[in-house]
């Protein structure tokens, strides 16, 4: 999955999910080197791409492709055999023209997971929510800026506000915050957790029993601190960090091509 700003990779057999990472967007040396080595760089080329697979038997394994990032997707169409996925391709109702594909495979994702309806919150570069009911149709969601998104806004876009990081894992910024970066972590944080409440309150007061299902980089963060808020109801979130990945094999195991496996 080319997101916006990292790739994002999987490794079956058959459905089997066995190794997943990311790695940052390739220049395009790097792309021709995976293309003409069949994914399968020797292994000094590997630790310079921070890639962890060793491909060993498997011979030109099959690339199934999905992209946000138009110019992406075209460097790795050299790759032979490849398998680009497009929307009409994803097995759900109701999905509009210019729905993101990684939406739509993250449903994918959480349908086999959890099973559906499912809203699932993706925290990354874009904080997407999107909702699906239990005959596979698409509710809707929203879409706004990430958490780093934001940050990083308010001091490229400001003269004297400074970048700011998320605080640490377990910890939530002080609501009343007295010195600006913690005001500026504390203006993000808890607006963003307040929203996604508010949203979930909604999907909970619709579908009672339905999944939420949080992805992306700062999913576990998110995670972590709305199981907090939700107490008793908390057994109906889950965290998936590789839901998408997981969504592009479900749509694969449908899609069987010759020679997959």
């Amino acid at each position: 999955m080319v997101g916006n700003s990292r790739l994002h990779w999987g490794w079956f057999n058959q459905s089997t999910l066995l190794l997943a990472w990311d790695t940052p967007h390739f220049a395009d040396e790097a792309i021709a080197t995976l293309v003409q080595h069949q994914l399968n760089p020797p292994p000094h080329w590997r630790a310079d791409l921070s890639w962890p697979l060793a491909i060993g038997d498997c011979s030109s394994p099959p690339l199934w492709l999905a992209s946000v990032v138009p110019h992406q997707t075209q460097r790795w169409a050299a790759y032979h055999p490849s398998h680009i996925l497009t929307l009409d391709q994803i097995p759900l109702k109701n999905l509009y023209d210019t729905f993101g594909i990684d939406r739509a495979l993250a449903l994918c994702g959480a349908r086999q997971q959890v099973g559906f309806p499912a809203l699932v919150i993706d925290g990354g570069t874009a904080l997407t929510l999107t909702a699906a009911d239990g005959d596979d149709h698409l509710v809707g969601g929203a879409i706004l800026p990430g958490l780093q998104l934001q940050l990083r806004s308010l001091s490229q876009s400001t003269a004297s506000l400074p970048p700011v990081s998320l605080p640490s894992f377990e910890t939530l910024p002080n609501r009343w915050a007295t010195d600006t970066p913690a005001a500026i972590q504390s203006g993000v944080v808890h607006t963003v957790l307040a929203g996604l409440r508010d949203f979930i309150d909604a999907w909970w007061n619709q579908w009672p029993t339905g999944a939420v299902v949080l992805t992306g980089g700062d999913g576990p963060f998110l995670a972590h601190h709305l199981h907090r808020c939700f107490g008793q109801r908390s057994h109906l979130l889950y965290e998936s960090p590789h839901l998408v990945i997981l969504g592009i094999g479900e749509v694969r195991a449908r899609q069987k091509a010759p020679g997959d496996f």
